[in-house]
């Protein structure tokens, strides 16, 4: 459902789909329920074994999905966001009419948990922070929804999380991500010959 949502809603620049998340080392992410990646400047997109293997360079977000928001399910997802933060990404020269532009730094990739309800009362209160703030290093979950209740969000200037009760939270949820990912800008531009090593 939310990749059905993403994927009709998102500017065309970007797609989501269930994957692996591979790096030019060779290194692998867990399965990811709901990963956003780049679809214009870094294409390359692999399936194996009926999988579907996307570039590290290539990412833009990534979610897990679950029906529920629980302690569990939150470390999960912190657990399946680490596991793509931690691999290897390149980033070339740009070439632009004026010359070749520096190679960007690759940017913070967003983290989150999406799930359809939530059993805790108030289910955004203090309990889920605690449980949210279990993790604030490479495992942090920037943002995510709770369809029939409300939605979080990560401020890193304050380090603080914001928990918002909310109607129709899918569709703040939705804004607040493609704001997050306007000030993203592109993806840097993956060096294709270092995956090309890896060819048997």
């Amino acid at each position: 459902m939310w990749i059905e949502v993403l994927n009709k809603h998102l500017p065309l620049r970007y797609r989501a789909t269930k994957a692996h998340v591979v790096d030019s080392e060779g290194s692998f992410s867990e399965q990811i329920d709901v990963v956003i990646h780049d679809r214009q400047y870094s294409p390359l997109v692999f399936d194996f074994k009926g999988s579907l293997v996307v570039p590290a360079e290539s990412i833009y977000a990534v979610f897990e999905a679950k029906q529920e928001m629980t302690a569990g399910h939150i470390q999960y997802a912190q657990q399946k966001v680490l596991s793509v933060r931690r691999l290897h990404r390149t980033s070339m020269p740009v070439p632009t009419v004026d010359g070749p532009k520096s190679p960007k730094a690759p940017p913070h990739i967003l983290g989150g948990l999406l799930t359809l309800n939530c059993s805790w009362s108030p289910q955004f209160g203090d309990t889920m922070e605690k449980h949210l703030r279990s993790d604030l290093g490479d495992g942090r979950l920037d943002l995510g929804c709770v369809a029939e209740g409300g939605l979080f969000t990560f401020d890193e200037t304050s380090s603080s999380y914001s928990l918002q009760a909310a109607t129709r939270p899918a569709t703040r949820f939705l804004f607040e991500l493609i704001a997050r990912l306007q000030a993203m800008a592109t993806v840097p531009m993956l060096d294709v010959r270092a995956y090309a090593r890896h060819i048997p």
